[in-house]
Protein backbone atom coordinates (compact mmCIF):
# COMPACT_ATOMS: atom_id res chain seq x y z
CA UNK A 1 0.00 0.00 0.00
CA UNK A 2 2.84 2.37 0.88
CA UNK A 3 4.46 1.75 -2.47
CA UNK A 4 1.17 2.52 -4.19
CA UNK A 5 1.13 6.00 -2.67
CA UNK A 6 4.71 6.60 -3.82
CA UNK A 7 3.74 5.65 -7.36
CA UNK A 8 0.77 8.04 -7.31
CA UNK A 9 2.98 10.88 -6.08
CA UNK A 10 5.37 10.27 -8.98
CA UNK A 11 2.37 10.18 -11.33
CA UNK A 12 1.14 13.58 -10.08
CA UNK A 13 4.56 15.16 -10.63
CA UNK A 14 4.63 13.52 -14.06
CA UNK A 15 1.44 15.44 -14.82
CA UNK A 16 3.19 18.67 -13.95
CA UNK A 17 6.22 18.12 -16.18
CA UNK A 18 4.00 16.68 -18.91
CA UNK A 19 1.90 19.84 -19.02
CA UNK A 20 5.00 21.93 -19.81
CA UNK A 21 5.63 19.69 -22.82
CA UNK A 22 2.14 19.22 -24.25
CA UNK A 23 0.55 22.62 -23.57
CA UNK A 24 2.49 24.25 -26.42
CA UNK A 25 0.40 22.42 -29.04
CA UNK A 26 -2.79 23.81 -27.50
CA UNK A 27 -1.65 27.46 -27.55
CA UNK A 28 0.53 27.38 -30.67
CA UNK A 29 -1.39 30.06 -32.57
CA UNK A 30 -1.50 32.44 -29.58
CA UNK A 31 2.16 31.98 -28.77
CA UNK A 32 3.13 32.58 -32.41
CA UNK A 33 1.12 35.81 -32.50
CA UNK A 34 2.58 37.08 -29.21
CA UNK A 35 6.20 36.29 -30.09
CA UNK A 36 5.81 37.53 -33.66
CA UNK A 37 6.57 34.37 -35.64
CA UNK A 38 4.57 32.11 -37.96
CA UNK A 39 2.63 29.10 -36.69
CA UNK A 40 5.11 26.80 -38.46
CA UNK A 41 8.05 28.55 -36.74
CA UNK A 42 6.28 28.24 -33.38
CA UNK A 43 5.74 24.55 -34.14
CA UNK A 44 9.49 24.11 -34.29
CA UNK A 45 9.64 24.84 -30.56
CA UNK A 46 8.33 21.28 -30.28
CA UNK A 47 11.19 20.11 -32.52
CA UNK A 48 13.79 21.89 -30.39
CA UNK A 49 12.24 20.47 -27.21
CA UNK A 50 12.26 16.94 -28.56
CA UNK A 51 15.85 17.11 -29.83
CA UNK A 52 17.07 18.47 -26.49
CA UNK A 53 15.15 15.71 -24.70
CA UNK A 54 16.56 13.02 -27.02
CA UNK A 55 20.19 14.16 -26.83
CA UNK A 56 20.38 15.56 -23.31
CA UNK A 57 18.51 12.89 -21.34
CA UNK A 58 20.82 9.89 -21.98
CA UNK A 59 23.92 12.03 -21.37
CA UNK A 60 22.67 13.28 -18.00
CA UNK A 61 21.38 9.82 -17.04
CA UNK A 62 24.82 8.35 -17.83
CA UNK A 63 26.72 11.03 -15.91
CA UNK A 64 24.45 10.67 -12.87
CA UNK A 65 24.02 6.88 -12.91
CA UNK A 66 25.47 6.42 -9.40
CA UNK A 67 23.58 9.35 -7.87
CA UNK A 68 20.79 8.74 -5.39
CA UNK A 69 17.56 8.58 -7.41
CA UNK A 70 15.64 10.94 -5.12
CA UNK A 71 18.40 13.54 -5.26
CA UNK A 72 18.48 13.31 -9.05
CA UNK A 73 14.72 13.85 -9.29
CA UNK A 74 15.02 16.89 -7.00
CA UNK A 75 17.80 18.37 -9.13
CA UNK A 76 15.72 17.75 -12.27
CA UNK A 77 12.76 19.60 -10.73
CA UNK A 78 15.04 22.48 -9.72
CA UNK A 79 16.20 22.81 -13.32
CA UNK A 80 12.57 22.51 -14.41
CA UNK A 81 11.69 25.53 -12.25
CA UNK A 82 14.45 27.58 -13.89
CA UNK A 83 13.12 26.66 -17.34
CA UNK A 84 9.65 27.88 -16.42
CA UNK A 85 11.09 31.07 -14.95
CA UNK A 86 12.89 31.85 -18.22
CA UNK A 87 9.70 31.11 -20.18
CA UNK A 88 7.74 33.63 -18.11
CA UNK A 89 10.40 36.35 -18.39
CA UNK A 90 11.23 35.74 -22.06
CA UNK A 91 11.33 38.71 -24.42
CA UNK A 92 11.73 36.88 -27.71
CA UNK A 93 11.85 33.68 -29.73
CA UNK A 94 15.52 32.97 -28.92
CA UNK A 95 15.00 32.97 -25.15
CA UNK A 96 11.95 30.79 -25.60
CA UNK A 97 14.05 28.22 -27.46
CA UNK A 98 16.58 28.24 -24.58
CA UNK A 99 13.79 27.74 -22.05
CA UNK A 100 12.37 24.81 -24.04
CA UNK A 101 15.80 23.14 -24.05
CA UNK A 102 16.07 23.42 -20.25
CA UNK A 103 12.52 22.16 -19.74
CA UNK A 104 13.13 19.24 -22.10
CA UNK A 105 16.28 18.00 -20.35
CA UNK A 106 14.80 18.36 -16.85
CA UNK A 107 11.57 16.62 -17.87
CA UNK A 108 13.45 13.81 -19.62
CA UNK A 109 15.66 13.07 -16.62
CA UNK A 110 12.73 13.15 -14.19
CA UNK A 111 10.55 10.84 -16.29
CA UNK A 112 13.28 8.25 -16.88
CA UNK A 113 14.17 8.12 -13.17
CA UNK A 114 10.50 8.05 -12.11
CA UNK A 115 9.74 5.14 -14.48
CA UNK A 116 12.83 3.27 -13.29
CA UNK A 117 11.91 3.72 -9.61
CA UNK A 118 8.30 2.71 -10.30
CA UNK A 119 9.37 -0.45 -12.14
CA UNK A 120 11.59 -1.46 -9.20
CA UNK A 121 8.96 -0.98 -6.50
CA UNK A 122 6.13 -2.56 -8.51
CA UNK A 123 4.48 -5.71 -7.16
CA UNK A 124 5.27 -8.96 -9.03
CA UNK A 125 3.29 -9.19 -12.26
CA UNK A 126 2.18 -5.56 -12.01
CA UNK A 127 4.96 -3.79 -13.92
CA UNK A 128 2.66 -2.94 -16.81
CA UNK A 129 0.00 -1.41 -14.59
CA UNK A 130 2.56 0.45 -12.48
CA UNK A 131 4.26 2.03 -15.49
CA UNK A 132 0.82 2.87 -16.89
CA UNK A 133 0.08 4.75 -13.66
CA UNK A 134 3.19 6.93 -14.07
CA UNK A 135 2.28 7.54 -17.71
CA UNK A 136 -1.23 8.33 -16.46
CA UNK A 137 0.18 11.48 -14.90
CA UNK A 138 1.80 12.40 -18.19
CA UNK A 139 -1.48 11.77 -20.03
CA UNK A 140 -3.43 13.88 -17.53
CA UNK A 141 -1.46 16.78 -18.98
CA UNK A 142 -3.42 16.14 -22.17
CA UNK A 143 -6.74 15.75 -20.33
CA UNK A 144 -6.49 18.77 -18.05
CA UNK A 145 -3.30 20.67 -18.82
CA UNK A 146 -3.77 21.28 -22.55
CA UNK A 147 -7.48 22.28 -22.61
CA UNK A 148 -7.15 24.35 -19.41
CA UNK A 149 -4.05 25.95 -20.87
CA UNK A 150 -6.07 26.90 -23.94
CA UNK A 151 -8.84 28.42 -21.80
CA UNK A 152 -6.35 30.35 -19.61
CA UNK A 153 -4.42 31.62 -22.62
CA UNK A 154 -7.67 32.74 -24.30
CA UNK A 155 -8.88 34.58 -21.18
CA UNK A 156 -5.62 35.98 -19.82
CA UNK A 157 -2.06 35.35 -20.99
CA UNK A 158 -0.25 32.13 -21.98
CA UNK A 159 2.64 33.01 -19.63
CA UNK A 160 0.35 32.57 -16.61
CA UNK A 161 0.32 28.85 -17.41
CA UNK A 162 4.09 28.55 -16.95
CA UNK A 163 4.01 30.77 -13.85
CA UNK A 164 1.63 28.29 -12.23
CA UNK A 165 3.70 25.30 -13.36
CA UNK A 166 6.84 26.90 -11.89
CA UNK A 167 5.23 27.51 -8.50
CA UNK A 168 3.82 23.98 -8.39
CA UNK A 169 7.24 22.53 -9.24
CA UNK A 170 8.64 24.04 -6.03
CA UNK A 171 5.82 22.43 -4.04
CA UNK A 172 6.50 19.12 -5.84
CA UNK A 173 10.12 19.23 -4.69
CA UNK A 174 9.03 19.52 -1.05
CA UNK A 175 6.50 16.67 -1.39
CA UNK A 176 9.03 14.43 -3.11
CA UNK A 177 11.62 15.16 -0.43
CA UNK A 178 9.19 14.15 2.33
CA UNK A 179 7.62 11.07 0.74
CA UNK A 180 10.09 9.34 -1.60
CA UNK A 181 12.95 7.58 0.22
CA UNK A 182 16.54 7.57 -0.94
CA UNK A 183 17.28 5.03 -3.63
CA UNK A 184 20.63 3.80 -4.88
CA UNK A 185 21.63 4.51 -8.44
CA UNK A 186 22.75 1.95 -10.98
CA UNK A 187 26.30 1.11 -12.00
CA UNK A 188 27.84 3.83 -14.15
CA UNK A 189 27.52 2.98 -17.82
CA UNK A 190 29.27 5.27 -20.33
CA UNK A 191 27.32 6.56 -23.34
CA UNK A 192 29.44 4.31 -25.56
CA UNK A 193 28.22 1.23 -23.72
CA UNK A 194 24.66 2.51 -23.66
CA UNK A 195 24.70 2.85 -27.42
CA UNK A 196 26.16 -0.68 -27.62
CA UNK A 197 22.69 -1.92 -26.65
CA UNK A 198 21.58 -0.75 -30.09
CA UNK A 199 23.76 -3.51 -31.59
CA UNK A 200 21.23 -5.98 -30.23
CA UNK A 201 18.89 -6.46 -33.24
CA UNK A 202 15.80 -7.04 -31.10
CA UNK A 203 16.36 -3.88 -29.05
CA UNK A 204 17.14 -1.64 -32.04
CA UNK A 205 14.15 -2.94 -34.03
CA UNK A 206 11.83 -2.54 -31.03
CA UNK A 207 13.05 1.02 -30.43
CA UNK A 208 12.21 1.86 -34.04
CA UNK A 209 8.57 0.94 -33.34
CA UNK A 210 8.31 3.88 -30.96
CA UNK A 211 10.09 6.16 -33.44
CA UNK A 212 7.60 5.63 -36.28
CA UNK A 213 4.57 5.46 -33.97
CA UNK A 214 5.28 8.86 -32.42
CA UNK A 215 6.49 10.33 -35.74
CA UNK A 216 3.09 9.68 -37.31
CA UNK A 217 1.32 10.93 -34.19
CA UNK A 218 3.27 14.22 -34.08
CA UNK A 219 2.81 15.06 -37.77
CA UNK A 220 -0.83 15.84 -36.98
CA UNK A 221 -0.70 16.60 -33.23
CA UNK A 222 1.80 19.46 -33.65
CA UNK A 223 -0.80 21.35 -35.69
CA UNK A 224 -3.94 19.97 -34.05
CA UNK A 225 -5.24 23.40 -32.93
CA UNK A 226 -5.05 25.12 -36.35
CA UNK A 227 -6.36 21.85 -37.89
CA UNK A 228 -9.49 21.95 -35.72
CA UNK A 229 -9.97 25.72 -36.13
CA UNK A 230 -9.29 26.08 -39.87
CA UNK A 231 -10.11 22.69 -41.41
CA UNK A 232 -12.88 21.35 -39.19
CA UNK A 233 -14.22 24.84 -38.50
CA UNK A 234 -14.59 24.39 -34.75
CA UNK A 235 -15.19 27.39 -32.50
CA UNK A 236 -12.73 28.36 -29.76
CA UNK A 237 -15.02 26.68 -27.21
CA UNK A 238 -15.31 23.50 -29.27
CA UNK A 239 -11.54 23.29 -29.65
CA UNK A 240 -11.17 23.35 -25.85
CA UNK A 241 -13.82 20.63 -25.57
CA UNK A 242 -12.11 18.62 -28.30
CA UNK A 243 -8.74 18.86 -26.54
CA UNK A 244 -10.34 17.79 -23.27
CA UNK A 245 -11.97 14.80 -24.96
CA UNK A 246 -8.65 13.97 -26.60
CA UNK A 247 -6.89 13.98 -23.24
CA UNK A 248 -9.59 11.93 -21.52
CA UNK A 249 -9.27 9.27 -24.20
CA UNK A 250 -5.48 9.20 -23.76
CA UNK A 251 -5.99 8.43 -20.06
CA UNK A 252 -8.29 5.51 -20.86
CA UNK A 253 -5.98 4.28 -23.61
CA UNK A 254 -2.91 4.27 -21.38
CA UNK A 255 -4.73 2.34 -18.67
CA UNK A 256 -6.14 -0.19 -21.14
CA UNK A 257 -2.68 -0.56 -22.67
CA UNK A 258 -1.17 -1.38 -19.26
CA UNK A 259 -4.03 -3.77 -18.52
CA UNK A 260 -3.65 -5.33 -21.95
CA UNK A 261 0.02 -6.14 -21.36
CA UNK A 262 -0.81 -8.01 -18.15
CA UNK A 263 -4.02 -9.63 -19.44
CA UNK A 264 -3.70 -10.17 -23.23
CA UNK A 265 0.07 -10.06 -23.70
CA UNK A 266 2.36 -7.77 -25.67
CA UNK A 267 1.75 -9.01 -29.27
CA UNK A 268 -2.03 -8.56 -29.35
CA UNK A 269 -1.98 -5.24 -27.52
CA UNK A 270 0.82 -3.80 -29.67
CA UNK A 271 -0.32 -4.89 -33.15
CA UNK A 272 -3.98 -4.13 -32.46
CA UNK A 273 -3.15 -0.68 -31.13
CA UNK A 274 -1.01 0.24 -34.15
CA UNK A 275 -3.59 -0.95 -36.70
CA UNK A 276 -6.40 1.02 -35.09
CA UNK A 277 -4.16 4.07 -34.55
CA UNK A 278 -3.23 4.26 -38.24
CA UNK A 279 -6.73 3.55 -39.54
CA UNK A 280 -8.39 6.15 -37.34
CA UNK A 281 -5.93 8.85 -38.44
CA UNK A 282 -6.91 8.19 -42.05
CA UNK A 283 -10.62 8.32 -41.15
CA UNK A 284 -10.09 11.51 -39.17
CA UNK A 285 -8.58 13.16 -42.22
CA UNK A 286 -11.27 11.84 -44.58
CA UNK A 287 -14.02 13.38 -42.40
CA UNK A 288 -11.96 16.41 -41.29
CA UNK A 289 -14.62 18.92 -42.41
CA UNK A 290 -17.32 17.48 -40.17
CA UNK A 291 -17.08 18.22 -36.44
CA UNK A 292 -19.76 15.55 -35.84
CA UNK A 293 -17.30 12.87 -37.02
CA UNK A 294 -14.06 14.56 -35.95
CA UNK A 295 -14.81 14.69 -32.21
CA UNK A 296 -15.38 10.92 -31.68
CA UNK A 297 -12.52 10.08 -34.08
CA UNK A 298 -10.28 12.45 -32.13
CA UNK A 299 -11.00 10.45 -28.98
CA UNK A 300 -10.42 7.10 -30.69
CA UNK A 301 -7.14 8.37 -32.12
CA UNK A 302 -5.90 9.39 -28.69
CA UNK A 303 -7.13 6.16 -27.08
CA UNK A 304 -5.23 3.82 -29.40
CA UNK A 305 -2.18 6.09 -29.69
CA UNK A 306 -1.55 6.19 -25.95
CA UNK A 307 -2.33 2.52 -25.40
CA UNK A 308 1.12 1.91 -26.92
CA UNK A 309 3.05 3.66 -24.13
CA UNK A 310 2.96 0.95 -21.41
CA UNK A 311 3.32 -1.83 -24.02
CA UNK A 312 6.56 -0.40 -25.38
CA UNK A 313 8.02 0.30 -21.91
CA UNK A 314 7.33 -3.19 -20.53
CA UNK A 315 8.50 -4.88 -23.75
CA UNK A 316 11.83 -3.08 -23.64
CA UNK A 317 12.40 -3.69 -19.91
CA UNK A 318 11.83 -7.42 -20.49
CA UNK A 319 14.72 -7.42 -22.98
CA UNK A 320 17.27 -5.95 -20.56
CA UNK A 321 15.89 -5.95 -16.97
CA UNK A 322 19.38 -5.46 -15.54
CA UNK A 323 19.71 -2.15 -17.38
CA UNK A 324 16.15 -0.83 -17.17
CA UNK A 325 17.24 2.77 -16.62
CA UNK A 326 19.49 2.76 -19.67
CA UNK A 327 16.98 1.15 -21.99
CA UNK A 328 14.15 3.46 -20.85
CA UNK A 329 16.49 6.41 -21.41
CA UNK A 330 17.27 5.19 -24.92
CA UNK A 331 13.58 4.70 -25.61
CA UNK A 332 12.78 8.22 -24.39
CA UNK A 333 15.48 9.60 -26.68
CA UNK A 334 14.24 7.65 -29.71
CA UNK A 335 10.63 8.69 -29.03
CA UNK A 336 11.62 12.34 -28.65
CA UNK A 337 13.66 12.11 -31.84
CA UNK A 338 10.56 10.79 -33.57
CA UNK A 339 8.60 13.73 -32.15
CA UNK A 340 11.18 16.17 -33.51
CA UNK A 341 11.15 14.59 -36.98
CA UNK A 342 7.34 14.41 -36.95
CA UNK A 343 7.06 18.12 -36.07
CA UNK A 344 9.48 19.02 -38.89
CA UNK A 345 7.65 16.84 -41.42
CA UNK A 346 4.35 18.35 -40.30
CA UNK A 347 5.71 21.86 -40.87
CA UNK A 348 6.98 20.93 -44.33
CA UNK A 349 3.59 19.43 -45.25
CA UNK A 350 1.68 22.49 -43.98
CA UNK A 351 3.86 24.89 -45.97
CA UNK A 352 4.37 22.73 -49.07
CA UNK A 353 1.06 20.88 -49.45
CA UNK A 354 -1.79 21.77 -47.09
CA UNK A 355 -2.91 21.65 -43.48
CA UNK A 356 -5.35 18.84 -44.31
CA UNK A 357 -2.56 16.65 -45.72
CA UNK A 358 -0.86 16.25 -42.32
CA UNK A 359 -3.55 13.69 -41.39
CA UNK A 360 -2.85 11.45 -44.39
CA UNK A 361 0.89 11.45 -43.76
CA UNK A 362 0.32 10.87 -40.03
CA UNK A 363 -1.65 7.68 -40.76
CA UNK A 364 1.08 6.43 -43.11
CA UNK A 365 3.77 7.14 -40.50
CA UNK A 366 2.00 5.05 -37.86
CA UNK A 367 1.36 2.25 -40.39
CA UNK A 368 5.11 2.02 -41.05
CA UNK A 369 5.58 1.16 -37.33
CA UNK A 370 3.79 -2.14 -37.98
CA UNK A 371 6.79 -3.40 -39.98
CA UNK A 372 9.36 -3.33 -37.11
CA UNK A 373 6.62 -4.42 -34.67
CA UNK A 374 5.90 -7.62 -36.59
CA UNK A 375 9.61 -8.28 -37.14
CA UNK A 376 10.44 -7.71 -33.45
CA UNK A 377 7.68 -10.03 -32.26
CA UNK A 378 8.86 -12.66 -34.76
CA UNK A 379 12.39 -12.49 -33.28
CA UNK A 380 10.89 -12.68 -29.79
CA UNK A 381 9.06 -15.87 -30.72
CA UNK A 382 12.19 -17.43 -32.18
CA UNK A 383 14.33 -16.57 -29.15
CA UNK A 384 11.68 -18.04 -26.84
Amino acid sequence: MRNSWKIYILAIISFLVGTSEFVIAGILDMLASDVGVSVVAAGQLITVYSLAYAIGTPIIIALTAKMDRRKLMLLALGLFFIGNLITVTTTGYGMLIGARIILAISTGVFMVVALTVAAKIALPGKQGSTIATILLGFNLALILGVPLGRVIASSYDWKIIFTGIGVLSLIAMLVLLRTIPKSEGEAHVPIRKQLALLKNPRISVTLSIGFFWILGYMILYTYITPFLLDITGMSERMVSIGLFAFGLASLLGSQVGGYGVDKWGIPRTMIGGLIFHSGILLLLTAFSHSSMFVLPLLMLWSFFAWSMGPVQQVYLISMAPQASGIILSLNSSIVQLGMAVGAVIGGVIVEGISLTAVGWFAGIGVAIALIPAIFSLYMRRRSA
